[in-house]
């Protein structure tokens, strides 16, 4: 498995818990509540998959700023 994939896994849930928060917010507070038993499913299964390619842009940015720290630690004597 790839350091990519991994970083990504472990963001994935994160990215996914902000855009349904998002989703059922825009949901709840305007007139669309009155369809929010119908709408609260289409926002969790929207959010998945939203939240897939935006963890997977994000792991390569977490890495570099990782690698970016380490190497200024391992540079310094």
């Amino acid at each position: 498995m790839s350091i990519r994939l991994q970083i990504a896994a472990l963001i994935f849930m994160m990215v996914q818990g902000v855009v349904f928060g998002v989703g059922v917010v825009i949901v709840l507070a305007s007139p669309l509540k009155a369809f929010a038993a119908q709408l609260i499913p289409l926002v969790i299964g929207v959010s998945v998959l939203l939240s897939v390619p935006a963890a997977w842009m994000i792991a390569p940015l977490m890495r570099s700023s990782h690698q970016r720290q380490m190497s200024k630690l391992s540079s310094h004597p």
